[in-house]
Parts: C-alpha cells; structure tokens; sequence
C-alpha cells in the first residue's frame, strides 16, 4: 500500500484542487490517500461544534470519494481515538468563502474534540486538550459517535485508520493512577485496553472493516504483554522516518515552521532509499503474528499540531512527493527514476542537495511553488537589505524622524524612488500570489500564511512608504 497521507488539520485544499492532484498521485505510483479530516468533516448533530466554517460539505466528501476511484486510489479515512485529539485549524474572522481578500481573522481558533468546554472532561489531563481519559465513560460513547459519521460517508472503504498514535500524558491523570494501583497496571496495559475497546466496536458494527494503527506507542510495550493480547484485526503501520512530510514533523529533525522541503533526506530515509544495515521498517520487537502488513506512507502535513504555525503547502511538497512516491515504486532513485519525475512534473532539472528545481513545472500548483521560492528567497533578503544598508535612510529617516515626521527633502530623494520601487514589486507579485493561493485554499489559509510568511517583512516596508509619503 502506497498512500499519500493528506492530513487535513491546517491548509485543508479546495476539492477543485483535488481534482487536479489525484490523477498525479495515481501517476506518480500511489495507490490509496489517507485522509485525516479532522475538524473539515462535515460533522452533524451534537457534533456539529467539531466541524470548521470552512468543512467539506456532504456532497464535497462524495466527490472526494468519486475522483479517488475514478483514479484507482483507495480512500482510507483516519479517526484519532486516543491521542492528537486537539487539533483543528485556526478559524475565519470575518472572510468566508469567496469573502474579500484580506479581510482580518478576529474569530477564536476552530477547536476539535478536546478543546472544547463541553468535552474537557474527558482528557487524561485536565491542563492539556492531547488525549483522551480511556477510563471515563464518555469517551468510547463519543468516539463511536464520530467513527459512525465518519464510516457513514465512506462506506466503499475497506480501511480505517485508528491513528493511536502519540498519547502524551497517558497515565498522568488520576483515573489512570487509580486505576494503575487498583490494578497493578501500567500505562501499555492500560494503552492496550482502549485500543481493543475500539477494535471491539469496528468488528462488531462494520464486518469485514480492517484496521491500520500507527506503532509508536507499541515499541514500548513488552513483547509478553503484546502476545498476550488478541489484536489481530489491526494492521500496524509503523512510524519510520517521515518520507515526504514537511519539515516541521518530528520525523524529519527540523522546525515546525519551515515551508520548504528537504528532497535528499527525504529520499534517502524511504524503505527502498536507505542503505543496507540501516533501520529497518519492521520494529523488532513486535510478534509476527501483530505485524500482518506493511503500509507505506506519505504525507502531507501542513501544521505540526494546531498550536504551531502552518508549514509546507501542498503544492510546494508536490516535487518531494513525487520524488518518494517514484523512489519507492522503483526500489531507488536511479536516473530514470529522476527522469519519471522531471517529465512527470514539467522541470528541466533538479538539484536534490538545494531541493530544487529548474524549470517553469507543469503540475497543479506549480506558480505556487515557484512564488513560494521566491518568497523564501528573496523577500526578507531584498527588503531587510534595504532598510538596514540604505545609509540614506539610516541618516536620515530613522525611527526618531518618522515618529516626529520631519525630515531633509534632498537626502529623501536619494532613497525614495528605490524604495517606492521595491515596494510596487512586491505589492504587485503578493497580490498575484493571493490570487493563486485562494484558487487552492480558503480564505483562513492564505490569511495565516501571509500573516506568518509575508507581512512580517512586507509591513516594515509598507510602514517606511507611508512615513515617507
């Protein structure tokens, strides 16, 4: 199994958008995408305070559903149902969909699951929204409500993921410590307990629905205590090095708020990249009769969790996917293999140690791509150089003469029109780049993108024009 995890907590893509990427998905080698839809499910009744103003609609997830199989990609939607229960992406102000461009964000962040008043009490720790108590009775009650919407529209799948993955705090809370000394337990017995409640409540209401799960929290159970449980429905997928995820994820050694991905890691850390003697993808100390399958995945990650900032676009990581889909079909990343992936994505040519690419790029979200780089490149660089080397403006234009607004007209010139310059650049080219992002993402999105990426170096430069006209 090859798919490409699209984990929908921040920079969740129009279905437009989808439309375009899945036929290059399907091409590049992948054959299923995970879809982790967190708060843009379209979640109904009492739990309709989970879902963003921005959710898929019911007819968005049927669509979704239809282009997957039109191109031979099994959907396999992920559930968390014990850790990650936090997240969900910033919400809107006063923009909505088609709303206008620019408008600020002053609504509170959208809150999934534990965030939420209504539901606090059922996190493990009462200071931290991550996960759930397994010992409070709400809990199984409110995850079978939320798999049941989820299983509802998608009944063609014939996978689920528990995700399971991640649970900070389990055993901190005084019910796990109760429990653990009532018991004499420990935090794997207790991990295990609620992993098989959920398992119990799939077998018995979708016959023939398998299972995926991610193995970190199992590398720290015994070997005993797995063999003593009866898990076989589960299919585990382990969590090796991150394969196309952007940089923030804690697979892939770096910050969560870089916005461009690292290729050559990425590459070298796939099953089929790594070299002899390196780890393996199986964790060793998971009986066989656990392990049944191996799931190869890929992800894209736009936000670390939903305190960090957002990280790579979709469009920007598509070159990196596509570099790991094709390392993984091929068994390497040979000559041909990068050639695939030239043709496939319009480039003339890439450097994977600089990942980049040369060349205009025919995919979807190619001009994002290159004004991403040029964002990255070159906008803090050329207005910071500017205002910080310009001897004029050091002078003669310091914060002391904007503040009072005085300042020599003749020693004013000799930077005006430069500045004035640079600044209808830019304007000009973020003005073609918003236009661009909101064709992918809605309004949410690009706001927080430009808040965190643009306007921190752009409005120093729009203050010193305002001041100097």
């Amino acid at each position: 199994m090859r798919l490409v995890h699209l984990d929908l907590k921040g920079a969740a893509p129009r279905v437009s958008y989808l439309e375009e990427v899945f036929p290059l998905l399907s091409q590049l080698g992948a054959n299923g995408v995970l879809i982790e839809y967190e708060d843009m499910f379209p979640f109904k009744g009492e739990l309709e305070i989970l879902r963003s103003p921005y959710a898929y609609s019911e007819e968005d997830i049927e669509r979704i559903q239809q282009l997957a199989e039109l191109h031979k990609l099994e959907v396999v939607p992920l559930v968390q149902t014990f850790g990650h229960v936090e997240v969900g992406g910033p919400g809107p102000g006063p923009a909505s969909r088609g709303g206008a461009p620019g408008a600020p964000l002053t609504a509170p962040p959208t809150q999934f699951i534990l965030k939420h008043e209504k539901y606090q009490h059922l996190r493990e720790v009462e200071r931290f929204p991550n996960s759930f108590n397994p010992h409070a009775p709400d809990t199984l009650a409110l995850l079978k409500s939320i798999l049941s919407q989820v299983m509802e529209k998608h009944k063609r799948s014939t996978w689920i993921h528990i995700g399971a993955d991640e649970v900070f705090h389990l055993g901190e809370g005084m019910d796990s410590k109760n429990w653990m000394s009532r018991n004499k337990g420990d935090t794997g017995t207790m991990y295990l307990n609620h992993i098989k409640e959920v398992l119990g409540f799939i077998s018995t209401q979708y016959w023939g629905l398998r299972v995926l799960m991610w193995d970190d929290m199992l590398r720290k159970i015994s070997v005993g205590a797995l063999r003593g449980e009866r898990m076989g429905m589960a299919v585990v997928a382990p969590k090796l090095g991150v394969l196309a995820a952007p940089s923030g994820h804690p697979g892939s050694h770096t910050r969560p708020c870089h916005n461009w991905p690292r290729c050559a890691s990425r590459a070298s850390s796939s099953p089929a990249g790594r070299g002899e003697g390196q780890q393996d993808p199986c964790p060793p100390q998971c009986p066989p009769s656990l392990v049944q399958e191996v799931m190869v995945w890929l992800v894209s990650l736009h936000r670390y969790d939903h305190y960090s900032v957002l990280c790579e676009l979709l469009p920007v990581g598509i070159p990196s996917l596509a570099i790991c889909l094709q390392t993984l079909v091929n068994g390497g990343f040979t000559e041909e293999t990068k050639r695939k992936v030239l043709d496939t994505l319009g480039f003339q040519s890439m450097q994977l140690e600089q990942s980049t690419c040369e060349g205009r790029g025919a995919f979807p979200g190619a001009e994002i791509y290159h004004m991403v780089e040029q964002v990255n490149g070159h906008l803090k660089e050329s207005i910071l150089k500017t205002l910080e080397e310009e001897s004029a403006i050091k002078g003669w234009f310091s914060p002391y003469h904007r503040k009072r607004q005085f300042g020599n007209p003749r020693n004013m010139e000799t930077f005006g029109s430069k500045v004035l310059k640079l600044h209808e650049d830019w304007e000009s080219f973020v003005h073609d780049l918003r236009a661009h992002l909101e064709r992918v993402y809605f309004p949410d999105t690009v706001e927080e993108w430009m808040e965190e990426n643009v306007n921190p170096y752009l409005d120093q430069l729009r203050d010193l024009v305002r001041d100097y006209r």
